[in-house]
């Protein structure tokens, strides 16, 4: 089956391809990567070893997620994609717009529903070695249908799903969602982060709240967030003034602590 997603040279073919069951669809394609001619997504009813950032495992049953891959070839060496995971974010927060939801993001790859995460993203890049300025990057989306019973409590934290998407048929969802990111991928090669800093920070979850910055546990910065940088760096005003970060988990700081 093909998807078309438009692009200024005309359409831009996306190869999809389902299975019931796989390990990850992100370590799938990054194993094919090398053998691909055009975009191909990988969904899967089911993953077993699905992985968050930082090598997090991610929960997911057939009824209660929608997990896939894109795998999709930039003309741009890899350094040339920072800001990727944010503009990925904007592409799947504005598709979701279009079933009624209102999502917010989460530097520097999360998608949230009042305030609880709703969707992960993943990405993983690697070298078309058949051209050395050529990057293949495999995205990874996990969104939430449903919350399974017992879950919040196993993770100790609000979970957000999105019921509406089970109603229309799971291939109208997807092409949707595969025709907002051919889209802003195009673009994204094309112009950079840049072009979507303010479109980023109009689903910005945290602007203007008091925030921290943690690594691995350890308090980087603490302020009050602001927005992105045109590189896709989390801007926050601190005490001792703007600072730009470029890594990190960000985690909304309460008042009282």
């Amino acid at each position: 089956m093909l998807l078309a997603g438009s692009d200024s040279q005309g359409q831009q073919r996306i190869d999809v391809e389902a299975v019931a069951c796989t390990g990850s669809t992100n370590v799938d394609l990054m194993q094919r990567v090398t053998s691909l001619t055009r975009p191909l997504l990988l969904v899967a009813d089911r993953q077993t070893a699905g992985r968050g950032r930082a090598g997090r495992p991610w929960r997911a049953a057939p009824e209660d997620s929608l997990t896939f891959s894109l795998a999709w070839r930039f003309e741009r060496p890899m350094h040339a994609l920072l800001g990727l995971p944010l503009a990925v974010g904007v592409a799947l927060a504005e598709a979701l717009e279009v079933f009624g939801v209102r999502p917010q993001l989460k530097w520097p790859n999360d998608v949230l529903r009042e305030g609880a995460k709703l969707a992960g993203i993943l990405i993983e890049t690697a070298s078309d070695g058949r051209r050395g300025d050529a990057t293949w990057a495999v995205i990874g989306i996990g969104l939430n249908l449903g919350v399974p019973q017992g879950l919040e409590q196993e993770l100790q934290r609000a979970i957000a799903a999105v019921p509406e998407l089970r109603k229309p048929p799971r291939e109208t969802v997807l092409a949707i969602i595969a025709s907002a990111l051919a889209e802003v991928l195009t673009e994204f090669e094309q112009r950079g982060f840049g072009a979507f800093v303010r479109r980023w920070e109009a689903f910005h979850a945290y602007a203007g709240q008091a925030v921290k910055i943690v690594d691995n546990g350890r308090l980087l910065h603490e302020g009050r967030a602001v927005g992105v940088d045109m590189m896709g760096r989390f801007l926050l005003d601190t005490e001792a003034g703007q600072v730009a970060v470029m890594v990190g988990d960000l985690s909304l700081r309460l008042q009282d602590g």
